[in-house]
């Protein structure tokens, strides 16, 4: 199906659903200023295109005691296509992997983890990480504190001059 091009009206649809999806469609329709049928088929179009992929729940990661965020870059020894697909196919497997990407540079994966604590990241590391193939070098940075963290995405890319 051809994507269409977002309106002022799917913006908004798309803009109260990313801050609250749990909201009735009656609730949305009267927040975006459209009777409840027409904006009950927008958000079905809006899946039907593929711009809302799924929604979730966001539990908070605190109160079931992870307590840290780490980003892990990861070093990977030269694979086979079938060692590599089975690398990822591990992270997959990793409930604390939150998320992971291949990337540029010196290193080749970039992790984001959440960790009870540094003892348990620590034990982390030893029995599961460096026990994918290929894992070399594991370099992480914990953080301190969260500045920010959104899981909202921007409707279009900003404009520059």
């Amino acid at each position: 199906m051809a994507t269409v091009e977002l309106d002022a009206i799917d913006a908004k649809i798309l803009t109260h659903m990313q801050r609250d999806a749990s909201l009735t469609t009656a609730q949305l329709a009267e927040r975006v200023g459209i009777s409840q049928s027409p904006c009950w088929r927008r958000v079905q179009r809006l899946h039907d295109e593929g711009y809302i992929k799924a929604q979730v729940v966001l539990v908070d990661r605190q109160k079931l005691g992870f307590d840290m965020h780490i980003f892990a870059q990861v070093k990977i020894a030269r694979l086979s296509e079938e060692e590599r697909e089975i690398f990822f196919r591990g992270i997959q497997n990793i409930p604390e992997v939150l998320e992971c990407y291949t990337v540029f540079g010196e290193m080749d994966a970039l992790l984001k983890i959440v960790a009870p604590d540094v003892k348990w990241y620590q034990e982390f590391i030893f029995q599961t990480l460096m026990k994918l193939p290929g894992v070399e070098d594991i370099r992480s940075i914990v953080t301190l504190s969260e500045a920010k963290n959104t899981t909202a995405i921007p409707l279009k890319p900003r404009k520059f001059q």
